[in-house]
């Protein structure tokens, strides 16, 4: 079951159809140009949502990464791995971004 989009990413893409079109086909190649399997994936663009600290992005990631099966606990082990390298703050900031979206499930 695929979750809906924010508001925002809704209006975007009725008022921009092709750019929409043309970012969400860049996505499907860039998730097939390699050997990782979509469980993978998803943990790699939670700690990539993690690391550019973002709201919008670990809420994105963590969607997806539930909608491919991904456990809360797995979502929240992949942040507290990030904290190493993103530092304590940023860390913090992004394990409460994705339990936003952990407790709206």
């Amino acid at each position: 079951m695929k979750a809906e989009l924010p508001k925002w990413s809704r209006q975007f893409q009725k008022t921009y159809p092709k750019i929409w079109r043309a970012f969400q086909s860049l996505g499907d190649e860039c998730h097939g140009a390699g050997p990782l399997d979509l469980r993978s994936r998803r943990l790699v663009k939670i700690g990539i949502a993690a690391g550019c600290g973002t709201q919008g992005a670990v809420h994105s990631a963590v969607r997806n990464a539930l909608a491919a099966g991904i456990s809360p606990d797995e979502v929240r082990h992949a942040m507290l791995l990030a904290i190493t390298t993103i530092g304590f703050p940023r860390g913090q900031a992004a394990l409460s971004w994705a339990e936003d979206v952990i407790r709206k499930r």
